[in-house]
């Protein structure tokens, strides 16, 4: 008879009684259940968006496909250009690729928390020649002896206090953060190149401006030149236009240098080397659309960096469970089967059998403070989660309110700069006809002339800022993201 099989009857008595208790005590988890907390969120924005804004019902008008095309929000600027890169950007760069490899990590962590649900099993197979030596017996030389063994041992911990299966709604909740953090990398990097490129095109209009400039001096030049031989004007005259002219071209000039930088930038972001991108020269040819911003009660789903902060809660909040959970003893059943032989030809045969189960029951009575520690550790974690996600939430609400603000401010002092550059055109061709009637010296002129210059850059620069500050609104509002989009604790499971 095999050694093993005389622990049968032990078994069977041991085996219901671990069954029941487990049948009994799987509905039981130690912990607090998971409550989103409350952040601070005002009935409505501070700041109004710009007094000819129309409330916009969406991203861009209403069309059969528009399910499928939201988040594509740049295509309100109607760029073709701009698009193609956008595209990029999700397909090539490589931060984001890298958020989406995390992603995918964070999935397979579910996976390998999911296994700890499910009982072990192992096979050790062996065949193993010995010999033994008795010293002192003459003439006793045993034969060697072969051991045929192939054993199957069968493991598994009883998750009673719920510490496994918050571990697996921890890691399921930390890939639904991770991808949160992918969906916000992709629309930081969206609105960084977006930003790049208005400002690419902001340049490219102070430089048209710059060139129409420098025709306008070379002129007046030969203005002065002309009455300067005609002798009507001095010397002056002229040398004070010539350096304007050669000041404005150096200024020209000086304009590629920022847009060799803005187009490089672009290409990195699009996931391309500087070489393979060039953007096509072309000044901001529009004004910010209207963005539909909607009630503050709605950011908080509509940012993903809100929702990653969220899940972090979620998060810590498992960990306490788990924490809670060492104070309590834990449950495993193990078993062992196989069949064993001295014999090759015998050693699959069912009476070579033997096997062996029963549980254990494991729990620890000193440990100098260790659990309560790694409790309060994990209280403290959570707390610093909760806030962090208010102090996102603030941010957000923050973001929003300086665009919005930004915004209406600069479209009123585009109104106001607009009626500068008027201004000044009038004074300088007022000066022009006063300087060719010989009632004012040069002097004059190109003081008007620096006026407008001066005017006309800043126009060009407040319609940059205004394009930039609405691709920054159009992030802080989330970019068309909504939190209904992450995937389910089951859906991060569900990996191949």
């Amino acid at each position: 008879m095999n050694y093993r099989t005389a622990k049968r009857p032990a078994t069977f008595c041991l085996l219901p009684a671990a069954l029941c208790l487990l049948l009994f005590s799987a509905a039981c988890m130690v912990g607090p259940n998971y409550q989103r907390p409350k952040a601070p969120v005002s009935p409505a924005y501070k700041e109004t968006p710009p007094a000819d804004w129309k409330e916009a019902q969406d991203w861009k008008q209403a069309q059969p496909n528009e399910a499928a095309k939201r988040g594509k929000w740049w295509e309100i600027y109607n760029d073709p250009e701009l698009n193609a890169l956008e595209e990029q950007v999700s397909l090539s760069n490589q931060n984001v690729l890298a958020a989406e490899a995390q992603f995918r990590e964070a999935r397979y962590a579910v996976r390998i928390a999911r296994s700890s649900l499910f009982p072990t099993v192992s096979v050790s197979p062996s065949i193993v020649n010995e010999k033994s030596v008795f010293l002192g017996v003459s003439n006793f030389v045993p034969a060697p002896v072969t051991a045929y063994d192939l054993p199957v041992a069968v493991s598994y911990q009883a998750d009673i206090w719920g510490s496994i299966r918050r571990s697996v709604t921890a890691s399921g909740e930390t890939a639904q953060a991770s991808a949160a953090t992918l969906e916000n990398a992709r629309l930081s990097y969206q609105a960084e190149l977006a930003q790049d490129y208005f400002e690419l095109r902001g340049a490219d209009g102070e430089k048209e401006l710059l060139e129409t400039t420098v025709k306008s001096y070379d002129d007046y030049l030969k203005l002065t030149q002309d009455r300067f031989n005609s002798g009507v004007a001095s010397g002056s005259d002229v040398a004070q236009a010539q350096t304007q002219l050669a000041t404005a071209r150096a200024q020209l000039i000086d304009y590629d240098v920022a847009r060799a930088q803005y187009e490089h930038a672009i290409a990195v972001l699009a996931g391309k080397p500087p070489a393979e991108v060039s953007v096509t020269y072309s000044p901001i040819k529009i004004l910010p659309p209207p963005i539909p911003v909607g009630v503050p009660s709605t950011l908080l789903e509509r940012r993903p960096d809100v929702a990653v902060s969220e899940r972090q809660m979620a998060v810590a909040n498992e960990q306490i469970g788990i924490a809670k959970a060492a104070f309590y003893p834990t449950l495993s059943l193990n078993g062992d089967a196989g069949v064993e032989s001295a014999r090759f030809l015998r050693w699959i045969n069912w009476p070579s059998r033997f096997w062996s189960a029963g549980p254990q029951l494991a729990e620890t009575v000193f440990d100098a403070g260790r659990r309560r520690a790694a409790v309060n550790q994990s209280l403290a974690a959570y707390d610093a989660t909760v806030a962090n996600y208010r102090q996102t939430v603030l941010t957000a609400f923050q973001q929003v309110e300086d665009n919005l603000a930004a915004l209406r401010v600069l479209e009123n002092e585009a109104k106001a700069e607009d009626q500068a550059v008027k201004a000044a055109q009038s004074a300088l061709d007022i000066s022009t006809y006063q300087y060719k009637a010989g009632t004012v010296n040069y002097l004059t002129v190109i003081t008007e002339q620096a006026i407008l210059l001066q005017d006309q850059v800043q126009a060009v620069s407040i319609l940059t800022r205004r394009m930039s500050a609405s691709v920054l609104l159009i992030e802080a509002l989330g970019g068309g993201w909504n939190a209904s989009t992450l995937p389910t604790l089951h859906d991060v499971a569900q990996v191949k």
